[in-house]
């Protein structure tokens, strides 16, 4: 597994970046560059579960290992959901940790996304999540 990085400069405050990150109602618009009809259940809790479901019912169960408001999100991945179905049992991606990090700079965001990306979706990444970073960067600067 390869921690990989990603960043964009937004020319919006933290506080209006970590709500489109994070609020229902903005948060499957940016991810559903990775796959449409994407959608978290979850409270956002530190320890609380995360499930990264896409509209089949697929995707991943995680656990919010740190959520400091405004700065740094941190997501623990556990393993996988099919239809619906939790399975931990796979260890590929467990323990691979998201990390959100948020920073001001001359009153714009600098977010940073670190991520550990076993090799076989290295390249799927590497071509996404510039992507979503962008679409990130567009629901926060505009109206």
């Amino acid at each position: 597994m390869k921690k990989e990085k990603f960043s964009v400069i937004i020319q919006a405050p933290c506080h209006k970046v970590w709500e489109i990150l994070w609020s229902n109602r903005t948060y499957s618009k940016w991810t559903s560059i990775f796959s449409e009809g994407s959608r978290v259940e979850t409270d956002w809790k530190e320890g609380s579960t995360a499930l990264f479901l896409n509209s089949e019912n697929n995707g991943m169960v995680s656990r919010i290992a740190a959520n400091k408001p405004y700065s740094f999100m941190s997501i623990e991945h556990l393993g996988y959901v099919t239809n619906g179905v939790e399975d931990k049992s796979k260890p590929e991606w467990q323990g691979a940790l998201e990390n959100y990090t948020l920073t001001t700079m001359d009153g714009k965001t600098n977010l940073l996304v670190e991520m550990d990306i076993t090799d076989d979706y290295l390249e799927y990444f590497s071509e996404t999540w510039p992507r979503a970073l962008a679409k990130v960067k567009e629901l926060a600067e505009g109206p």
